[in-house]
């Protein structure tokens, strides 16, 4: 029996769901990273970051090549790169309705004081 697509889409936001994966993502928007590179980024544990690109590489959204000892991470394609853009633009409207609110509320407390 077939995944429904909504809770493929589930799954899919859930192995996003951790900020060293998030983190790699954006990284890897400018271009491929050597693993070096993103440790010294990261400040994880090697086997710590070992796991996390395991998860994004099953999942098919980072691709890793070796080059003589370095091994070498890329985005799998332009949409990956395109969603964390989106996420950056969400995340900034959210946050500026709420300090438009914060600002309400604290324009309304000095208002009845």
């Amino acid at each position: 029996m077939p995944v429904p697509l909504y809770q493929a889409k589930a799954e899919f936001f859930r192995m996003l769901g951790h900020p060293v994966r998030i983190r790699v993502l954006e990284l890897l928007q400018d271009g491929p990273v050597p693993v070096r590179d993103l440790l010294a980024a990261l400040g994880v544990e090697p086997p710590n970051l070992s796991q996390h690109l395991a998860v994004l590489r099953r999942s098919g959204i980072v691709l890793s090549t070796r080059e003589g000892s370095n091994v070498i991470y890329q985005l799998a394609g332009g949409d990956v790169a395109d969603l964390m853009r989106a996420a950056r633009r969400i995340l900034t409207a959210m946050l500026d309705d709420q300090s438009g609110l914060l600002a309400e509320l604290r324009a309304s407390e000095s208002g009845s004081a």
